[in-house]
């Protein structure tokens, strides 16, 4: 048999860790348990892969387990009743209306849980960072790639 057709193990290739957030991960107490959530499906996923024998998955999930596992051991919950109530922080759900008069709510979120179709962004994101510490009535420049847009607070409220 020619060499070129062997193969020296069958066993894939180690994959590269998931890479850390350079950034405190600030959560929401709904967002942490959102992480141990994703924890219990990503072990019991993996059990099925080990059980059928799929090696590659099962790294993938091994190590998908370990990024969720180091997410959790580095969160920071926020309490909302902590923040203050007449600025934009962490956790605040906040009405904005734009220069042509639509208006939209955005909720500032822990990076695990940003969801921009359910209105939910990250406090790293440049939307969130525009809006921080603004109060109501405050106009704030969101400079986005495709431009930059006014946006004026209309209302701020801490959901618990």
């Amino acid at each position: 048999m020619n060499r070129a057709f062997t193969r020296e193990s069958d066993a894939p290739a180690a994959l590269p860790e998931r890479a850390l957030s350079a950034y405190p991960n600030y959560v929401t107490a709904c967002g942490l348990a959102q992480l141990r959530a994703r924890v219990e499906t990503t072990r019991m996923e993996l059990h099925a892969a080990q059980a059928r024998i799929d090696v590659a998955a099962a790294m993938t999930l091994a190590r998908d387990l370990r990024w969720l596992d180091a997410r959790i051991a580095a969160a920071i919950v926020v309490n909302p009743a902590t923040q203050p109530p007449a600025r934009v922080a962490f956790g605040a759900e906040v009405t904005v209306e734009d220069d042509c008069g639509a208006a939209q709510r955005w909720r500032i979120v822990g990076e695990d849980e940003a969801d921009a179709s359910s209105g939910k962004v990250s406090w790293v994101s440049p939307l969130a960072r525009a809006l921080l510490d603004a109060q109501v009535g405050d106009v704030v420049a969101w400079r986005r790639p495709a431009g930059t847009r006014m946006l004026s607070v209309t209302h701020i409220a801490y959901p618990r």
